[in-house]
C-alpha cells in the first residue's frame, strides 16, 4: 500500500470538480499543468483566470521532500515557526552527506562517523514534528520519492532543484528554497507566479542507442540553460506514451538545467505499470478512475500551438545520442565525428578518465540494466576498460534488486566502484583528488544532470560531459570522448576488431522489486516528548537568530562584488567539502561568493575593501563591512543564481550584511530565496547600466519608502571621484513579499502570525 493513500484519494475526489470549474472559467481545454495548478489552489477554486508569467497565486501542495543538506536549514527554520507538527506529509532523505571514495560500505560508515551529529539531529527533528525519515544509504531523494511518494496529478515541493524528477509520474513537482517549504510545513499557502507553458511534442519512437536522456539533452540544446525559466514544460505525443516511467523521470529531472519551473507528462500505462511494480496498485486503481483529469485534454495535444506559449517538436526516430558539455549542460554535440572536430577545435581532452553512472537522474533499474548490457559485452568480447567506472544506484530497492539479478556483478567484473546509494560525485561529494585545485586537465563522462566547473571533483580542469547511462558505459570502455558505438569498432585483448551491439534492458525487473531494509523510519504519532539538542560549540549545527529588517533608509551601501558572467548557486555557496556546514549559518558563510569571478581583476574570492583599500576574500571583506555597520550590495549578470536550489546562497549574503542583489536577470528559485530572507532582489531596467558600476562605488536607495508592487526602485550610484549615476531597477515583489522585507524575513512574519 502507498504512503498517505488517504491524502491521494482526497486529491482525486476533488480533481473532477475543480478541473471542470477551471475549464468553464477559462473557456478552453486545459493542459495537464493547468489542471494540476487549478486543482491545487489554496482557496479551492478560482473566479479569476490567472495570467501566465504575471499573476502570483497561492497553492496548496500535497507533500514536501527534504534532502539532508538543505533539510538542516529548513528544519532549523521550522523549529522557530511555533508549530507542533508539519501540516502536510513531509519526508527527510539522507543522501547528500555521503562522500564517494572507496566504495559503498566503507564510504557509508565514514559518513556515519563524520556526520552522525547531523543525521541524529535530522532524525530527532523528523520524529518530533511528524516527518518520515530515510536513513543514510536508503537512496537518493528523487529516486526514493518516485518509488514511494510521487503520484499522477499531485503537487509537491522539495528543497532540491531536482524535485522535478517526480514529473515522470505525472506530478507538478517543484524545487524551492527551505523557507518556501517551511511555509507549507507550517500550514500556510505556497506562492508561485503562474507559470508559462512550453509544450514538447514527441513523435516517433526511441530505439537503438538513443535513450530518454537524449531527449532532454536535445531540449537543453534548443532552450539553453535559461530558456525554460518561469515555465512548466509538458511532454506529450506518441513518443511520450511509448517511454518508460523512469525514462520520463530522467527527462523531467534534467529540466532543472533549462531553468524550468518543472516538467511533467500525462498519466499513461507506463506510469500505471510503475505504480503497480512499486507496490502502489491502490494509487493506480484510484488514478484510473479519474485518468482523463490526469493528462492534458485531447484538443490541447491535437492543436498545441493554440494552448502553449511555445511548442517544440522532436522526432524520436531521428534523434541521435548526444553529449552535452563541458562546463554547461546545454551545449549539445552528436557522438562521433562531430565531437572529434569540436573537441579538437576547443582543446578538450579526448581521453576519458572516468565514466560515472547513476545520480538522481539515471539510477533506475532500467538505467542500470541497459548500461550493464554494454558492460556485459565488454566481458564477452574480451574488451578491457580504458576508463575507470563508478556506479551510484538510486535506492536500496534498486541496488538490492539489481544485485539479486546479477547486474551489480557485471559492473564489478569490470572493476567498477560501486558507490553508496547516494548523490556522491553528482554534487561534488567525490574524493577523487587530494588537491583538486591543482589537478590536471582531463575529461570525464557521466549520466548526471550538472557539469559546471569543479562540480563533480573540485577540479576546475575537469571537462565533464553528460550522456545516457548506456553511452557512458560505451565511452568508458573505449576511453575516448569521440567514440561512436554505432559506427566505430574496438580492438579486444586478442587483437580482434569488435563492435558493441545496441543496448538492451528491462523497463522493470522481470522478477519484481525486492529489498530487505529500505531504510525508512516512521515518526512517532505524538513526538512532543522528543528532545532536540544542539551543542552551542558544534561546528556543524547552529540555532538560528532572526534577521532584523533592513528598513527603508538604505544609504552608504558599499559594493561587495560585481560578479562577471555565470554565477550559479555553486559559485555563491559551494557544495563539496562545504556540505558539512549546511546546518551552521556562520561557518558556511565563509564560502559566500568565493566562486564568483570579480569583474575587477577577473579573480575569484579577491575583492577590494573600500574601508582599507586592501584586497581580500569576499566573506572576510563582507564581515569587515558588517562589523563597521555598513550594508553591502552584490552586482550580477544574467540568470544569476541558476543551479541548485540551496537556501544558503541567499542566507549567507544576508547573514554577512548584504542588503541587495542587483543583476541583469535571476534564476527563479534564487530570486524567491532572496525575497524570503528579507533582501532586495532587483534587476537593471537598462542592462547596460551594469557597465556603469565601478569598484569603489557607494549606493543610496532613493525611494525605498515607496516600495510597492510594479513600481521601480531608484538607486543613486556615487563613484569615487564624486560623480554620480542614477540607475532604475525593476523588481517582482508583490504585497506579501514586501511584507517579508518589512518584517526582516518571511520566517519572521510566520512566527509573528503564529504567535
Amino acid at each position: 500500500m502507498a504512503f498517505d493513500i488517504d491524502m491521494i484519494k482526497k486529491v482525486y475526489a476533488n480533481v473532477a470538480e475543480r478541473v471542470d470549474a477551471a475549464r468553464e472559467l477559462t473557456g478552453k481545454p486545459l493542459t495537464l499543468a493547468e489542471k494540476i495548478l487549478y486543482s491545487h489552489l489554496w482557496d479551492g477554486t478560482s473566479n479569476k483566470v490567472f495570467v501566465r508569467g504575471k499573476d502570483y497565486v497561492d497553492f496548496a501542495p500535497d507533500r514536501i521532500a527534504l534532502q539532508d543538506a538543505t533539510a538542516q536549514m529548513a528544519l532549523l527554520q521550522f523549529m522557530q515557526a511555533g508549530k507542533n507538527k508539519v501540516a502536510v506529509p513531509t519526508t527527510t532523505h539522507c543522501d547528500h552527506l555521503i562522500q564517494a571514495k572507496n566504495g559503498a560500505s566503507t564510504d557509508l560508515q565514514s559518513a556515519l562517523n563524520t556526520s552522525n551529529e547531523v543525521f541524529n539531529f535530522l532524525e530527532s527533528v523528523s520524529n518530533k514534528y511528524g516527518l518520515g525519515f530515510w536513513k543514510p544509504g536508503a537512496g537518493i531523494i528523487h529516486q526514493v520519492v518516485l518509488e514511494n511518494y510521487a503520484f499522477p496529478g499531485g503537487m509537491m515541493i522539495g528543497t532540491d532543484s531536482h524535485t522535478v524528477n517526480a514529473g515522470g509520474l505525472g506530478m507538478v513537482a517543484i524545487g524551492v528554497g527551505g523557507a518556501d517549504a517551511v511555509d507549507v510545513m507550517a500550514g500556510m499557502a505556497w506562492e508561485l507566479k503562474f507559470p508559462k507553458l512550453i509544450g514538447v511534442k514527441l513523435t516517433g519512437k526511441l530505439s537503438g542507442w538513443t535513450a530518454p536522456k537524449d531527449v532532454i539533452l536535445k531540449v537543453a540544446g534548443i532552450l539553453t540553460a535559461k530558456g525554460g525559466t518561469g515555465a512548466i514544460v509538458e511532454y506529450f505525443g506518441e513518443g511520450a506514451t511509448g517511454m518508460s516511467c523512469t525514462g520520463k523521470g530522467t527527462i523531467c529531472n534534467m529540466g532543472a538545467e533549462i531553468g524550468a519551473t518543472t516538467s511533467t507528462f500525462g498519466y499513461d500505462e507506463s506510469m500505471e505499470r510503475y505504480l503497480r511494480a512499486t507496490d502502489r496498485s491502490d494509487v493506480a486503481d484510484a488514478a484510473n478512475k479519474v485518468k482523463d483529469y490526469l493528462t492534458g485534454d485531447a484538443e490541447v495535444y491535437a492543436n498545441p500551438e493554440q494552448y502553449f506559449d511555445q511548442v517544440i517538436e522532436i522526432n524520436l526516430s531521428e534523434l541521435s545520442p548526444l553529449l552535452n558539455g563541458p562546463f554547461t549542460p546545454d551545449l549539445s554535440t552528436k557522438v562521433g565525428s562531430d565531437m572529434t572536430a569540436i573537441a579538437n577545435k576547443n582543446d578538450w581532452p579526448l581521453k576519458v578518465e572516468w565514466g560515472l553512472i547513476g545520480s538522481c537522474t539515471n539510477s533506475s533499474y532500467e538505467d542500470l540494466s541497459r548500461a550493464a548490457s554494454i558492460a556485459q559485452q565488454a566481458i564477452d568480447k574480451g574488451l578491457k576498460m580504458k576508463s575507470e567506472l563508478g556506479i551510484n544506484p538510486g535506492s536500496e530497492k534498486v541496488r538490492y534488486t539489481a544485485d539479486r539479478d546479477g547486474i551489480i556483478w557485471i559492473f564489478e567484473k569490470l572493476d567498477a566502484k560501486i558507490f553508496t546509494n547516494a548523490c556522491g560525485p553528482c554534487i561534488g561529494q567525490w574524493a577523487r583528488y587530494d588537491d583538486p585545485k591543482n589537478a590536471p586537465k582531463n575529461s570525464i563522462i557521466h549520466s548526471f544532470n550538472r557539469n559546471f566547473a569543479k562540480r563533480a571533483d573540485g577540479n576546475p580542469n575537469t571537462h565533464a560531459f553528460v550522456a545516457s547511462p548506456e553511452m557512458v558505459a560505451a565511452v568508458a570502455i573505449a576511453g575516448r570522448l569521440d567514440f561512436n558505438p554505432m559506427t566505430d569498432s574496438l580492438i579486444n585483448e586478442n587483437g580482434e576488431e569488435v563492435m558493441l551491439d545496441e543496448p538492451t534492458g528491462w523497463e522493470l525487473p522481470p522478477k519484481g522489486f525486492e529489498v530487505k531494509d529500505d531504510g525508512y523510519l516512521a515518526p512517532e504519532i505524538d513526538g512532543s516528548h522528543v528532545q532536540i539538542t544542539v551543542d552551542s560549540s558544534s561546528e556543524r549545527l547552529q540555532l538560528l537568530e532572526p534577521f532584523t529588517p533592513l528598513g527603508t533608509n538604505l544609504t552608504g551601501v558599499k559594493l561587495l562584488i560585481k560578479a562577471h558572467g555565470k554565477c550559479t548557486t555553486d559559485h555563491i555557496s559551494m557544495a563539496g567539502p562545504w556540505l558539512r556546514y549546511r546546518g551552521h549559518l556562520d561557518n558556511i558563510s565563509n564560502n559566500c561568493l568565493i566562486g564568483a569571478v570579480n569583474a575587477y581583476g577577473m579573480k575569484t574570492n579577491f575583492v577590494k575593501n573600500q574601508l582599507t583599500g586592501e584586497f581580500g576574500g569576499v566573506p572576510d571583506t563582507a564581515r569587515a563591512y558588517k562589523a563597521a555597520g555598513i550594508r553591502t550590495i552584490v552586482i550580477g549578470d544574467h540568470n544569476y543564481g541558476e543551479g541548485s536550489s540551496r537556501e544558503h546562497a541567499a542566507m549567507e549574503p544576508r547573514h554577512l550584511g548584504v542588503a541587495a542583489v542587483l543583476v541583469k536577470s535571476f534564476a527563479r528559485i534564487h530570486e524567491t530565496n532572496l525575497k524570503k530572507q528579507g533582501m532586495l532582489g532587483l534587476t537593471f531596467a537598462n542592462e547596460a547600466d551594469y557597465d556603469l558600476i565601478q569598484e569603489d562605488d557607494t549606493f543610496n536607495f532613493l525611494d525605498l519608502n515607496e516600495f510597492t508592487p510594479d513600481k521601480p526602485l531608484t538607486i543613486e550610484v556615487v563613484h569615487a571621484d564624486g560623480s554620480k549615476d542614477i540607475i532604475v531597477t525593476n523588481h517582482t515583489y508583490n504585497h506579501s513579499q514586501i511584507e517579508w522585507y518589512n518584517e526582516g524575513s518571511a520566517l519572521n512574519l510566520i512566527k509573528k502570525e503564529n504567535a
